[in-house]
């Protein structure tokens, strides 16, 4: 029986010794970074997995972002709604004490007076602003919505559009972000101006006073109508946000599962891997001192 001796051993030593200190370094980063992948290299399909994860977390991150703004703008809106539907209801309340045969002409035109005081405070709440834009202008979000005019039945023009945006607040799922104006108090349902300016006109006058708080009374339902509109937006983007939210605890766990890195065996790893660095090291040390056969020429 022979046994093969390899006169070269040298390379297949450095190898090892390469392959070790390789391997120590690939252990240590695991541990410092707390990744098992650090290079394409290391698992390219992790890798892979991981774009999307990251593509899909990005995606997230600016529907929360899209959400959190429009709850801002919305609630601004819902808190016009509330305080447009007080204004009517002291309206009402003005123009039917008007209405009693016991109130004077002059007491009808002292509340005359609050109910126009209560016009020109609902002309202030439909020209709300957010963030420096007029919420109820439709699109042209730059100019007041409505401005004053006593030669309009109305008392008010309308100076917006009827135009709504929309804002896409997860996949496939968007949102209307705006009512205009001119459906809001100007409504053939219930024109809230107009009621306002005709209650006023007919405590003034004396004459048609109920059938102006009945149309005040309409204009109270249509506003409370419209304000359905922020409930129901606010709602969704509540259970729309906590999707997300779920979602991006989702995202983060199965990122931790492509790339992350078992520290207890990282460590285990690093350890063995420096004991075969340094046998390497050892071998490769004795085999260049062993003496060659030039060595003992004179």
């Amino acid at each position: 029986m022979s046994t093969t001796f390899n006169p070269n051993i040298l390379p297949d030593l450095l190898l090892d010794l390469q392959t070790a200190q390789q391997n120590a370094e690939n252990a240590a980063e695991e541990i410092s970074t707390g990744r098992a992948v650090n290079a394409p290299g290391d698992n390219p399909a992790a890798v892979a997995a991981l774009v999307l994860n990251d593509a899909q977390t990005s995606e997230d991150a600016q529907f929360q972002t899209n959400i959190s703004d429009l709850q801002s703008k919305l609630q601004v809106g819902n808190s016009v709604m509330s305080d447009a539907a007080q204004l009517m209801t002291s309206a009402i309340t003005l123009g039917t004490e008007g209405a009693t045969g016991t109130t004077t002409a002059s007491e009808r035109q002292s509340i005359a007076q609050q109910v126009a005081g209560l016009q020109q405070q609902m002309l202030a709440l439909a020209n709300s602003t957010y963030q420096g834009a007029y919420i109820f202008s439709g699109t042209n979000v730059t100019a007041p919505a409505f401005t004053a005019d006593s030669s309009s039945s109305t008392g008010v023009d309308y100076n917006g559009n009827s135009a709504t945006t929309s804002v896409e607040i997860s996949q496939g799922q968007s949102i209307q972000t705006n009512l205009p104006g001119s459906q809001v108090f100007l409504n053939s349902s219930g024109n809230v101006f107009k009621a306002l300016n005709d209650l006023t006109n007919a405590l003034n006058s004396g004459t048609g006073i109920a059938a102006a708080v009945t149309e005040a009374q309409n204009a109270f339902t249509q506003i409370n109508g419209q304000a359905g509109f922020y409930g129901d937006a606010l709602s969704q983007l509540q259970n729309t946000e906590s999707y997300l939210s779920q979602e991006t605890v989702n995202l983060s766990s199965q990122q931790n599962s492509l790339i992350g890195a078992n520290l207890t065996q990282a460590a285990t790893n690093l350890t063995q891997d420096e004991i075969d660095e340094q046998a390497s090291e050892s071998a490769t040390a004795q085999i260049l001192q062993i003496p060659t056969v030039l060595d003992y020429i004179e």
